[in-house]
């Protein structure tokens, strides 16, 4: 079974591209925090690369922002010898950094 399940915010504003002026994908990068501190006392995060397709990809860019807070499920992906991306079949937007910022006050 490949599927993964991530919780991050966007590091970018995501953007529709167009594909053979048909297909439109997004992609998108989650800053996803680990679970430990790491030697300087703080947490370490991964920048994984996401790719969205058509109504996924579309909604995102209507209704997320930078700095959002998103689940992403899906699939890894090997693209090229190296690089591994997720695939995302369904996203869930979770919390606005400006929301938590004004109900912190």
């Amino acid at each position: 079974m490949n599927q993964v399940i991530l919780v991050g915010r966007l590091v970018n504003e995501p953007e529709v591209i167009e594909i053979d002026g048909e297909m439109k994908i997004a992609e998108i990068t989650l800053a996803v925090q680990r679970n430990y501190k790491n030697s300087d006392g703080t947490y370490a995060v991964d920048n994984i690369p996401c790719t969205l397709w058509k109504a996924i990809a579309l909604n995102n860019t209507n209704y997320c922002h930078k700095d959002d807070v998103i689940g992403v499920k899906g699939r890894l992906q090997k693209i090229g010898k190296e690089e591994m991306i997720v695939v995302a079949e369904k996203v869930t937007f979770l919390a606005s950094k400006g929301k938590e910022a004004n109900d912190e006050k």
